[in-house]
């Protein structure tokens, strides 16, 4: 407890070396909070910053926190390709409206599998709502985990994606959508 007697939030977080790079994981006592691509320093900084503000509190480095374990172990897995699906407690606090009941609905896009940004716009009772799907992906705060990189433009493009589309491509191939590169 605090000064005031309100219980502090603890938010904790690593660094998980993977195939698409360093990726940030923070959590909280409610689940995964947070994932952030390209955890070099300076944006492993910048993204700390910001989660504090958002959270009221100081992230702390905790590599070895329980908060944690179950998330860097499940993140391995996947990458190794021993895992297919996240089943982890998820922090829902950094979205709300529109955009969490998306990445809610996106949550359930399976291993291996594509969805359209009008296609998702529909499964959430808002057809023709393609470009605030678009805005929801590129506000997910749990990337990887909450899969947004497995919507697609309909045109069979493979869309944006915050990551960058490099990040999106070798995620995809991982998951057997698209094939591996050459080069």
């Amino acid at each position: 407890m605090d000064s005031h007697g309100r219980y502090e939030q603890q938010v904790v977080w690593a660094v998980v070396g993977t195939d698409i790079g360093p990726l940030l994981l923070a959590a909280t006592g409610e689940g995964l909070v947070h994932v952030v691509f390209h955890a070099t320093d300076a944006v492993r900084d910048r993204a700390l910053e910001r989660l504090a503000g958002r959270l009221g509190t100081e992230p702390v480095e905790a590599p070895g926190s329980p908060l944690l374990a179950e998330a860097i172990r499940q993140v391995r897995a996947y990458f190794s390709g021993e895992r297919h699906d996240f089943e982890l407690p998820l922090d829902w606090s950094l979205i709300s409206g529109f955009n969490r009941q998306v990445l809610r609905e996106l949550a359930a896009v399976p291993y291996g599998t594509v969805v359209g940004y009008g296609d998702l716009a529909g499964r959430v009772g808002q057809p023709g709502a393609a470009q605030a799907v678009g805005a929801a992906m590129g506000a997910n705060p749990l990337p990887v985990v909450v899969p947004c990189h497995r919507v697609v433009a309909s045109d069979g493009g493979i869309g944006g994606f915050g990551g960058g589309l490099e990040t999106k491509r070798k995620l995809l191939a991982l998951e057997g959508v698209l094939p591996e590169p050459l080069f």
